[in-house]
């Protein structure tokens, strides 16, 4: 049975069980008008209702989990998959096939032998789905009768959901710090198995990038020098991207919270933050569309007549553009929250607007204004498909910006979807790539909180 009937089935119950729960602490009220009832009715209503919900929720999780292996057993043992293969991808796939059909997901099978599992699998499936959609039942029914049955006037309704809200927030947190150290514990792991192999020396140093993931034999470290991605990483994100996002959104924030009108600042301001909406693959067709031809033509008419139609220049442009909404929003907020009082005291002592703007404004607003800019830095290092589309796959490390170049991201996106193996080094290499990735966002990261909090203890 599909997992998402089961969750309905389960959020239905819950909700049978809130409503009769609320009921029952409604009547408790009416039966004894001046007795006060520890908690209001709607704390009854939950307490019932995850009573209900998380067992059922906890159990369907578990036997979404558990019942593949249940039915490929269960037809395992069926005489008809005695004439299997006893392992091997063969096998795999008359199993799937068979399944596939069972399931009403194909019409019917490619191999032969295939054709009398999907009887068994069609028993299987049927027999498993109902003990699945009976225990997910009788798992609800049971939490929601102990639940229900506790009601009572000074029943502490409310202190238990609070709990249990509270263990749901906990387990939320916990989710989330645990998926992070997963990410990181996954690329120590593979970048350790990748200098095994490779050269810390040869990798971060190097200058010369052509791994080839079809090769076998010895490894060249010398074809693992990463540093032209690393350049053009910080060539097309943090140098081009932010020479156009900082100063336009600077300015646009500024422009919006000192000089625009009410009316100005609420069209204006969606309008700004509509680009953080827009796809990057949208970005990356205008980039390779429209701005790079444009770059071209721009730069031969200039005498440069090696400019490509794939650039850093033109990827860097369309990548500033995308990230001018996390520098404006964020100057934006940082800016409107400084006290009026500073404000109005710099113009009563003589000040004008621009001196009030540069000299009170902007660095008491500094620390939001920096976060916004690291948040934009994070942003810009991480983009895959402008790049593939605008900046092109050269890993060159030049200066010029109207040559191709290539990024960290891009190569891990070239190498990981390839056909290698993942014990070769060249695909080891994008987790490598990866942890680099990784420790300068959380540099980034470290440069702006200490910004932050050398700015903040000023101003407070």
């Amino acid at each position: 049975m599909s997992p998402a009937i089961l969750l309905l089935l389960a959020f239905g119950l819950g909700l049978v069980g809130w409503l009769a729960a609320r009921s029952r602490a409604w009547a408790f009220r009416r039966a004894a008008p001046h007795a006060r009832l520890h908690s209001l009715p709607g704390f009854h209503a939950w307490y019932v209702a995850l009573w209900i919900a998380v067992p059922a929720l906890v159990f369907a999780l578990i036997w979404n989990a558990v019942s593949p292996a249940l039915i490929t057993a269960h037809v395992l043992a069926d005489p008809a998959a005695a004439a299997l293969p006893g392992f091997g991808f063969e096998r795999e796939a008359m199993l799937a096939q068979a399944r596939a059909v069972a399931e009403g997901k194909a019409y019917g099978v490619f191999m032969p032998e295939a054709e009398g599992l999907i009887a068994p699998y069609r028993v299987a499936l049927t027999r498993y789905e109902s003990i699945g959609l009976v225990v997910t039942i009788l798992v609800a029914l049971a939490g929601g009768a102990f639940a229900f049955l506790r009601l009572k006037p000074d029943f502490t309704a409310r202190t238990r959901v609070e709990r249990a809200v509270m263990g749901l927030l906990l387990i939320a947190s916990l989710v989330a710090i645990l998926t992070t150290a997963g990410i990181i514990v996954s690329l120590v792991f593979e970048t350790v198995r990748f200098f095994g192999m490779v050269s810390p020396i040869d990798f971060l140093f190097g200058t010369h990038w052509a791994p080839d993931p079809m090769s076998t034999g010895s490894v060249d470290g010398k074809q693992f020098g990463a540093i032209p991605l690393f350049w053009g990483t910080i060539y097309i994100g943090a140098i081009i991207a932010m020479l156009v996002a900082i100063p336009l959104g600077l300015m646009s924030a500024i422009f919006l919270t000192q000089y625009a009108s009410s009316t100005v600042r609420k069209v204006m301001k969606p309008l700004l933050e509509i680009l953080a909406g827009v796809p990057t693959v949208v970005y990356g067709y205008f980039a390779a569309l429209t701005v790079a031809p444009a770059v071209r033509d721009f730069a031969q008419g200039i005498g440069i007549s090696s400019a490509s139609t794939e650039s850093a220049v033109a990827a860097g442009l369309v990548m500033g553009v995308m990230i001018i909404p996390f520098v404006s929003s964020m100057a934006d907020d940082s800016i409107a929250a400084v006290p009026d009082s500073l404000r109005d005291g710099s113009l009563a002592m003589g000040a004008t607007r621009a001196e009030t703007i540069r000299k009170v404004l902007v660095p008491a607003a500094l620390p939001g204004i920096v976060a916004g800019i690291m948040l934009a830095v994070s942003r810009a290092i991480g983009e895959t498909m402008i790049v593939v589309m605008a900046a092109g796959a050269s890993a060159n490390l030049t200066a010029n910006p109207f040559q191709s170049m290539t990024t960290v991201t891009f190569q891990i996106v070239a190498m990981l979807t390839g056909e290698g193996s993942f014990d070769h080094p060249a695909t080891l290499s994008a987790f490598a790539l990866g942890m680099v990735l990784f420790l300068v966002t959380l540099a980034l990261n470290f440069i702006a909180l200490r910004v932050v909090k050398r700015y903040r203890e000023a101003y407070e």
